[in-house]
């Protein structure tokens, strides 16, 4: 019989390499993809326009489940564009803490991208690394928050609440830990929340040491990622691109240095840049933002410790008021009761803001009619560009390198299908 040579492929939804929610329809010549069709609505949520329907403060659990790896640097896009719209800023110990989780939160992004693409390219032992990192920096989540992941911590005017002064910590011995092992794991929990970060980022270096021992140098996956999917700078910034996968191309845009938030113009760090523009490059690039990430949270910690202060601001039609002062004033009672069932009501108008998110610029463009709700929210996700340049970074390549192209484009399906 003839060899079949032209075919049409499905890639996904189920394949796990596609996130579960993304159908590629694959034109094939062979083993070499002629075009690439990305579908995607497996997931859609309709987020924007369930937010038209809810208050503004109701809103922010729907931006930790957008990109559910990023959820702080979601909450930080939206809070600040209604901080614009209401006019108020934040105490700069707010700004602080918020720099200090919103690097948090980079680190866990990578970590999660680093160990899935490993895995989908054939490197088990990283994925239990970057795991074993995660999972202190989700204690820190729910340290803040009482969440592990969707943590709404970020509040128009400031942060729900100030920094803990102690950390949770494991309790008893069971059939799975001894009480050898119990008392290891609580050793770096003795302390504030404070304490616990630095004691992390002074192990988290040589961690990183360990992942790129494994893979930096390794023959196998310099040939699973060098010159692979490469695109040129002039092409990325047509495409739309923003984040690791801009810089992996050798554009040092990024809006931590370039239009400065929060306290990003008060700590020092260096922004990380391609040279091929290829999937080994973004993996570099991703690579050292963990180190500078580590370098930017110690800076905070250093901040933090030495500068007590409010963490949001003393307007009650804004922020909620203390428990203690509900406990003995009317007034303040009647503004908490006012705040989370109404609301507030910004003036009209529009507005944009931004944020660098662990994939690249996270906006959200909020139109104001005076009501307590949103006109309209449009949220500019990173991946949606990036997912839509599969089909010219695949092209020509073969089947085995999609899903090393989709990997480093650290796509995550709740922001694009939003």
């Amino acid at each position: 019989m003839p060899e079949i040579r032209n075919y049409t492929l499905n890639f996904g939804p189920q394949h796990p390499s596609a996130h579960g929610v993304l159908r590629l329809v694959l034109e094939m010549d062979g083993e070499i993809i002629e075009r690439a069709d990305p579908h995607i609505g497996l997931l859609h949520r309709g987020t924007e326009k369930l937010a038209e329907f809810k208050p503004y403060n109701q809103n922010i659990g729907y931006m930790d489940r957008l990109d559910y790896v990023s959820m702080m640097c979601n909450e930080h896009g939206y809070v600040r564009a209604i901080e614009r719209l209401l006019g108020v800023e934040p105490p700069l110990r707010a700004h602080y803490i918020r720099t200090m989780f919103d690097e948090i939160t980079r680190i866990l992004n990578h970590l999660m991208w680093l160990g899935a693409h490993a895995i989908d390219i054939g490197a088990m032992s990283v994925f239990i690394y970057c795991f074993r990192e995660r999972e202190d920096l989700l204690d820190c989540y729910e340290a803040v928050s009482g969440a592990r992941m969707h943590a709404t911590y970020y509040r128009p005017g400031g942060v729900a609440r100030d920094l803990p002064d102690r950390m949770p910590q494991y309790r008893g011995e069971s059939k799975w830990h001894s009480a050898k092992e119990i008392a290891q794991r609580n050793a770096a929990r003795q302390g504030s929340l404070l304490d616990f970060i630095q004691d992390f980022t002074e192990r988290f270096p040589a961690h990183v040491d360990e992942y790129e021992t494994l893979l930096t140098d390794n023959r196998i996956w310099k040939q699973r990622t060098v010159e692979i999917g490469v695109v040129s700078p002039e092409r990325a910034l047509q495409l739309g691109f923003t984040g690791p996968v801009l810089r992996g191309s050798g554009v040092e845009w990024d809006l931590r240095k370039k239009q400065p938030y929060a306290a990003y113009d008060r700590v020092d760090f260096d922004i990380p840049v391609g040279v091929n523009g290829d999937c080994y490059d973004r993996y570099l690039v991703r690579i050292e933002e963990m180190r500078q990430s580590n370098r930017i949270i110690r800076q905070c910690i250093d901040w933090l410790r030495a500068n007590p202060g409010p963490v949001a601001i003393d307007d009650h039609k804004v922020s909620p008021p203390k428990r203690a002062a509900m406990k003995e004033d009317m007034e303040a009672l009647i503004h908490h009761f006012k705040l989370f069932t109404e609301g507030y009501c910004p003036p009209p108008g529009e507005v944009y803001a931004a944020v660098e998110a662990p994939k690249g610029e996270f906006g959200c463009y909020i139109v104001s009619d005076g009501a307590n709700k949103p006109y309209r929210l449009k949220v500019r996700a990173p991946g949606f560009p990036h997912l839509a340049a599969l089909d010219e970074m695949a092209r020509g390549h073969m089947l085995a390198d999609v899903v090393a192209i989709i990997g480093t484009l650290d796509v995550v399906f709740g922001e694009i299908d939003r």
